[in-house]
This record gives structure tokens, sequence and C-alpha cells, in this order.
């Protein structure tokens, strides 16, 4: 499977995450952003908080549709399907399309229940077994199931 997307280059992307009163962990979704845009080769694609912090996904969709994106499709970055995912970032992405007729918008589940995020969690799970200090008793990282 290839990594690239194989959507139209006028579809923007905006990856929304809570947001926090922390500038570290609102920095991670700008690093996401950057790293989603390197993975998927998409032309737009724009970080965005659900509140507590900038840019707001009104922000990152207004952001979207100045660098051409005719279809705007919103993500919430979360783990589970809850009021955030379901309601208050589908509703605060339906309010910023609102302010741009002509632009179509489309709002994804979240992460969710994915085989390959086991692979992520295996892989920080070797890591930390790797780096505990005298790592050579119990479980060894080699032990873990491989990818």
């Amino acid at each position: 499977m290839s990594t690239r997307a194989q959507l139209p280059a006028d579809v923007g992307v905006v990856l929304v995450d809570h947001g926090s009163r922390r500038d570290e962990a609102n920095a991670m979704m700008h690093d996401v952003a950057a790293l989603f845009k390197a993975v998927s080769g998409l032309p737009i694609v724009e970080p965005a908080h659900m509140e507590l912090a900038e840019p707001t996904v009104e922000q990152a969709f207004t952001r979207c549709v100045e660098q051409g994106a005719r279809t705007v499709v919103v993500h919430p970055y979360c783990l589970s399907p809850g009021r955030h995912s379901r309601e208050d970032i589908p509703r605060l992405a339906a309010q910023a399309a609102a302010k741009h007729p002509g632009v179509a918008l489309a709002v994804t589940e979240p992460l969710g229940l994915d085989p390959r995020l086991c692979e992520v969690v295996l892989e920080r799970m070797r890591t930390a077994l790797d780096e505990r200090p005298g790592q050579d008793a119990g479980t060894a990282a080699s032990e873990l199931p491989a990818r």
C-alpha cells in the first residue's frame, strides 16, 4: 500500500486535536501536520486545535481555502469516538465551512481501532524495554512480537 494519497490537489486537510494550555503539546500538532503532509504528499495540510489554542478549526479551514482547497477534510486527531470527535469538531467544521460557500466539507472518523496502531504501541514498548537500566533481567524487546 502506498503512503502517498491519491486525492485531488485541491483537497485541503485540517488535523484537529483538543488543544492544550501547554505549548509543547500544541506544537506537536504542528509536527503531526508537517509529517502527514510529507508522508501523504498532499499540498494543503493545516493543524488546528478544538479549543484552548490557535490555530482554531476556523483559522485552519480558512488557510486551506486560501491555498486553493475546494474541499476540506477535517480529521479529529483523537483515539476514540466521543463527544469531541462526534459533535464538537464536526460542529466547528460546519461553522467554518459556512463562511466559505462553494467549498465542500467532509469530517472523518477519529483514529479508532486499527491494527496499525498496535504496531506503534509495540514499537513504543520495544523502545521502553531497550532503554531500561539493567535491562538484562526480565523481558527484553527481542521477546516482543516482530513486525
